[in-house]
């Protein structure tokens, strides 16, 4: 007995030796090509559960947990010096620590205790040969001839790293937590043309809407992808940008969507991680920050008025008669039938976050009408509806948290609750002692209501006009602090706003004058921060201006493009009104391209072209809501370092909902740039900017007006004895002027680009890249809208991923009736700046068809500043 139990101990010891012995498994390098190959974290335990590394140590294959006290483990690729998981296979179904991972001919695979395969890849066209691990982190399945059948940076999860692609259609999708992979509620979605955030299908952050991204072009999106300067959407190839945001150079970043729905872009420096940016940059756009029904208020969450936390989490009605509904069908209609639906209201100020990413589910309806859609829509649990527009946005299915508006909001809001009657007998009637529902006016007689319905209204309105007496006297730095400008104040989405002194202090008492427009003069100032502005003095101030005034600083204040003038803030004090622009170095267009001074060569002509159409394609199509500018031309086109381009003044232009698209007919603009439409009973649309984008090109192309003094010419634009052809032309000086989009016309026709060129090139362009503007601004000045591209084809044709358009010439021959009145006009009247465009007056709004006759109009009339309006 004694001896057989001294046996079974040595066998038990020598067993137990053996195990440890085999416990630890080789680290494979670079590649595993052994078949049929089996690891577990138990196995591997000594190298931390890795398996297989890259060549240069920075990444590793291995099978982990996030807590070294949890049981749950994932087959995951690791950034070795940080330790960050950067890629996990089974995500969603985690192993124990004795769970496998299993490389064979067919597939790579993870299976877990019970021999279950909870994850693997798909069957493919050959065998695998090898399991590989790049340098980039990139784990690849290989066949026998070293090509790829399967890798991680196709298939990702919640992260991207530096050198990976996320094609167009993919997606990554965050962990519920830090500890926990499973698949999240937040998404981020490569699209055709942007990037974006959604939860539970709505959207909530745009990468185009950034203030850092810059649209370069508007050719289809194909993928996404980090490199050394920082995040790109690019087109078919990577020589073509999209949206671009550059970053500090770094040497190892990720891009990761976190499980509380931000997207961080940061990099490894040392042995830490820094964050470059967290998208949203609100922390309370995010959708779920404070629960359901919380209230995100400077990162704090709180619930609002007439709601208290729930136990459960969130917010749920305080007054225990009301209940959120549920669109359970049973459910719903048990409810239904002793209860009433009513809407709590969330208060003043508060918004939504998908509200500015969606369509209104009707547009110009009151607040009865929305609460109606609602109602009858089981699935809609809330709206918003807005004041003044009548827009009517259903929150349906989701409940996410809501956000407080430091600027202000013209939409309320609503949640949709059940009022329940209590202690009801069980015949379904109200016992004696019922307690008086929240919403018990439905049950006061239809006179007491309408009498108490009265009293309620007048009161409101006693207030109301009491309040408005009491602040209209107000003063505010010296001036009068009326309704007007308390209505200016609370105006939605302004700016830093400045005061007085502060503009005074900057510009030296306004010491130093760059420019000036209809509506006031632009001054040079330095801010204390020592950065250079431009400073707009508003003289106007009477109703028009006021209104202009408040629509330039709530619109140019949330739109941010690399080529737009950003609005740095504003002033309001008194009846001084000031608007603080980023300063640009260069001046306008029209001064480096009309003016003595150094010749601007073609491809910087070029750039300043591409610049401007990509800002005016943003503002058509890349904003939130359409803007056309309606004022584009050389003086509103700003220069800065390297000639990089801005558009300004673009405040001025009216903000269309797509109703209003069509119904815009204020007449607005400069002559010589003022599309035919104008004149007519033809809607104003963003064609009418591409036609004056048209006219601004010839002029580039040119290098002078397309209404011009006579000047020294190479023989192109010189005087002719011969009949009124613009294009003929004999060497000596011009005897008269020349309506060039007309020469440009007969270039064209006659295949003569070369000679339309600006002649202080001196030949240093060649007809190719003339004929390409040339055909481009051809297209732009049809006169039928309808035929005129996009802007956002317009910087296609100028990028060369779009087929530069063939011009019509039957819809210009316009030109030709322009370039005989300019003609007439130069010859009868003399010939001067102001004059040059005087004959675009003599046309009666019906004269642009081929029959029409010519007469004056009252257009005719009116002044340069009526016109054009500030610059």
């Amino acid at each position: 007995m004694g001896t057989s139990l001294f046996s079974l101990v040595i066998a038990a010891t020598f067993f137990s030796s053996s195990i440890v012995l085999t416990v630890s498994g080789p680290l494979y390098v670079d590649s595993i090509t052994t078949l049929n190959f089996t690891a577990s974290n138990y196995q591997y335990i000594d190298n931390s559960g890795a398996f297989l590394a890259s060549n240069n140590q920075i990444f590793k294959a291995t099978i982990t947990n996030p807590l070294t006290q949890l049981t749950n483990f994932y087959f995951s690729v690791i950034h070795a010096p940080s330790g960050t998981i950067v890629w996990s296979a089974n995500r969603n179904k985690p192993i124990s620590n004795s769970g496998k991972v299993r490389l064979t001919e067919e597939s790579l695979s993870v299976i877990d205790d019970s021999g279950v395969i909870v994850w693997s890849t798909t069957q493919f066209r050959s065998n695998i040969a090898s399991l590989k691990l790049s340098d980039d982190g990139n784990l690849v399945l290989l066949d026998g001839s070293n090509s790829s059948l399967w890798q991680s940076f196709e298939n990702p999860t919640d992260t991207i790293i530096l050198g990976q692609r996320l094609p167009v259609g993919s997606s990554l999708v965050s962990s519920v937590s830090n500890i926990d992979f499973s698949e999240g509620e937040y998404v981020f979605s490569v699209t055709s043309n942007d990037g974006l955030l959604r939860w539970n299908g709505l959207t909530y952050w745009k990468l185009s809407m950034e203030i850092n991204a810059s649209i370069d072009s508007y050719s289809p999106v194909s993928f996404l992808q980090i490199n050394g300067t920082g995040l790109f959407l690019f087109g078919f190839n990577e020589s073509v940008i999209v949206i671009h945001l550059a970053i500090t150079p770094f040497n190892f970043s990720i891009a990761q969507l976190g499980s509380e729905g931000a997207l961080t872009l940061k990099r490894f420096v040392g042995s830490n991680w820094v964050q470059d940016f967290a998208w949203p940059s609100s922390y309370c756009q995010i959708p779920f920050v404070c629960d359901k029904i919380g209230l995100c208020s400077a990162r704090v969450c709180s619930c609002p008025l007439g709601f208290h936390k729930s136990t459960a989490g969130g917010c749920v009605p305080a007054n225990s008669l009301l209940s959120l509904p549920s669109c359970n069908a049973s459910d719903n209609g048990n409810q239904l039938n002793n209860s009433s639906i009513s809407y709590l209201n969330l208060g003043n100020n508060v918004d939504y976050f998908s509200n500015a990413f969606m369509q209104p589910a009707k547009r110009g309806v009151n607040l009865s009408l929305c609460q109606e859609l609602c109602t009858q829509n089981c699935s809609c649990l809330g709206l918003f509806h807005g004041n003044s527009s009548g827009n009517c946005y259903l929150l349906e299915n989701y409940l996410g948290s809501v956000m407080s508006s430091s600027s202000g909001t013209d939409r309320l809001g609503y949640v949709k609750v059940l009022v329940k009657f209590s202690n009801e007998n069980p015949n379904g009637t109200q016992s004696q002692n019922q307690s008086f529902p929240l919403v018990g006016l439905i049950l006061i007689p239809p006179s007491a209501f309408l009498l108490l319905l009265t009293i309620v209204f007048l009161g409101i309105f006693w207030w109301r006009k009491h309040k408005l007496s009491r602040t209209g006297s107000a003063k505010l730095g010296g001036g009068d602090y009326s309704s007007g400008e308390l209505e200016l104040i609370s105006f939605s989405g302004l700016p830093v706003r400045f005061e007085y002194e502060e503009l005074a202090a900057a510009t030296e008492n306004f010491k130093t004058q760059i420019g000036f427009g209809g509506f006031g003069v632009v001054y040079k100032g330095t801010l204390p921060d020592k950065s250079l502005v431009a400073v707009k003095k508003i003289n106007s101030i009477g109703v028009q201006g006021k209104k202009e005034f408040c629509t330039e600083i709530a619109i140019i204040g949330k739109i941010h493009h690399i080529n737009l003038v950003r609005l740095k803030g504003f002033c309001a004090q008194g009846r001084q009104r000031f608007l603080v622009y980023e300063y640009m170095n260069k001046g306008s267009l029209d001064r480096s391209l009309f003016e003595n001074g150094p010749v601007l060569e073609w491809q910087e002509r070029f750039d300043i072209a591409l610049g401007t159409a990509r800002g005016l394609a943003y503002l058509h199509s890349g904003c939130e809501q359409k803007i056309i500018h309606c004022d584009v031309k050389p003086e509103n086109i700003l220069l800065h370092d390297n000639l990089q381009v801005k558009i300004s003044d673009f405040g001025l232009s009216k903000l269309l909902s797509p109703e209003q698209s069509c119904l815009f007919t204020n007449l607005r603009g400069t002559r010589g740039y003022l599309a035919p439409e104008w004149l007519t009973s033809t809607a104003i649309s963003d064609k009418t900017d591409v036609y004056s984008y048209g006219m601004v090109l010839l002029e580039i192309v040119r290098g002078r007006k397309n209404c011009s003094m006579p000047v020294q010419s190479h023989g192109l634009e010189n005087d002719s004895t011969e009949g009124d052809d613009p294009s003929s032309s004999t060497s000596g000086l011009e005897t008269r002027p020349v309506y060039f989009p007309l020469l440009a016309l007969e270039m064209h026709e006659e295949g003569r680009y070369l000679e339309l060129a600006d002649p202080r090139l001196e030949g240093r362009v060649t007809s190719e890249k003339v004929e390409k503007l040339v055909r481009v601004a051809l297209c732009c000045v049809h006169e039928e809208p309808a035929i005129r591209p996009t802007m956002s084809n317009v910087v296609g044709m100028l990028e060369g991923s779009v087929t530069v358009g063939q011009p019509r010439v039957e819809s210009l021959n316009f030109l030709r009736f322009y370039g005989r009145r300019f003609t007439e006009a130069s010859r009868h009247e003399g010939f001067g700046e102001a004059n040059g465009n005087e004959f675009f007056s003599q046309r009666n709004s019906a004269t642009f068809n081929s029959t029409a006759v010519d007469s004056h109009n009252s257009f005719s009339y009116m002044s340069s500043q009526q016109v054009s309006g500030p610059r």
